[in-house]
């Protein structure tokens, strides 16, 4: 659901509307048990974020998602699994990712999109405040690339699957909402760059791109039904938008040349 806050304020900075005060009471209980469920485990911080932290989500159909910072993947898999099932009738899934408090340490790009995420797009539920003392980032290119620079890697990793089949366990449709999903959030940051705004919203960048971009203006809005679940996206789909000159790699390859890509070694 799109963050209505979200943009740039006066300083040119991001400005969202994340903050614990707009978290709809109905999600309290799944708050709750989240904190049973990682708490415990100070002096990692659990962090919300999304629609349900911005105040625009509505059960049962959207997700919470949270990140715990301290604890390996493992440790998040069965608490996701267990809380997705209990909260069904509440919300679509209970996403919890693991991260490390040094993934947001150095000078890189992805570094640096990690701060730019805990600043901006984090509540804090338990633990430590790594943000506390942080200020404002701008809103430009460095944080678009931060955020996004690594589109070009997914495509590689998504044709890499198609060619070797390897991950065609995973269903169609969850393939085809991952990729439009990841497509349309680097769409959102040529949008930021090319019209000096801020926006992560994947509507936007599938309505502003397509009209600056009007080759792949259709196949953008239907990876937003993809992303928004409105349209289940088959094999065959998900072969025509990975080729070359389709949506994908027409979005990756106009995001290196206005805004660049991930150094990577």
């Amino acid at each position: 659901m799109r963050d209505p806050l979200e943009g740039v304020d006066g300083d040119g900075c991001i400005r969202t509307g994340a903050d614990r005060s707009r978290v709809p009471a109905v999600y309290e209980p799944v708050l709750e048990a989240l904190l049973a469920a990682f708490a415990p485990s100070a002096p990692s911080s659990l962090l919300l974020y999304g629609s349900v932290a911005t105040g625009q989500a509505r059960p049962p159909t959207s997700d919470v998602d949270v990140v715990v910072l301290g604890v390996p993947p493992a440790a998040t898999e069965p608490v996701a699994q267990e809380l997705s099932t209990r909260f069904a009738d509440l919300c679509r899934e209970v996403a919890v990712g693991a991260a490390q408090v040094e993934d947001h340490d150095g000078d890189d790009d992805e570094a640096h999109g990690n701060r730019v995420f805990l600043r901006h797009y984090c509540v804090l539920l338990a633990g430590e405040d790594v943000a506390a003392d942080w200020r404002p980032f701008p809103a430009d290119a460095r944080a678009a690339r931060g955020f996004n620079g690594d589109v070009a890697l997914h495509l590689d990793r998504w044709r890499d699957a198609v060619r070797t089949r390897a991950g065609w366990d995973t269903p169609s449709s969850l393939l085809g909402r991952r990729l439009a999903r990841k497509t349309l959030l680097a769409a959102a940051g040529l949008v930021s760059v090319h019209d000096s705004t801020w926006t992560t919203d994947r509507a936007t960048g599938a309505r502003r791109w397509g009209e600056v971009d009007t080759v792949v203006a259709d196949d953008l809005r239907l990876l937003l039904a993809w992303a928004d679940g409105d349209a289940t996206a088959s094999t065959t789909d998900i072969l025509r938008v990975l080729a070359p000159g389709r949506p994908v790699q027409r979005v990756a390859e106009a995001f290196q040349a206005e805004i660049g890509l991930w150094s990577v070694s």
